[in-house]
């Protein structure tokens, strides 16, 4: 495929960390997802699922600190539901 580029030795699954990618993922969730299918199949990656709370529940601080993680611009200047609603588009 042109303009395709290879996402490395890493990644396990490289038609699913494309797929992935095309539909917005960032690079490191679409690799986490190939890689854990990769290792077991595709079914059972996607019954796993999060176990974390929703954001709703997370304090505004924790919120805070892994929106840092993700480098969301002026995020020590938003409230929390725009901290959620930012995260969430990520």
């Amino acid at each position: 495929m042109p303009g395709r580029k290879d996402p490395g030795p890493s990644v396990k699954d490289d038609e699913l960390y494309e797929s992935l990618r095309e539909d917005g993922a960032s690079k490191e969730k679409a690799a986490r997802i190939a890689n854990s299918a990769a290792r077991t199949s595709r079914r059972s990656v996607g019954k796993r699922g999060g176990k974390a709370p929703s954001y709703e529940e997370w304090s505004v601080a924790d919120l805070r600190q892994r929106a840092r993680e993700l480098d969301v611009e002026g995020r020590s200047s938003m409230r929390k539901a725009e901290l959620v609603e930012a995260l969430r588009s990520r």
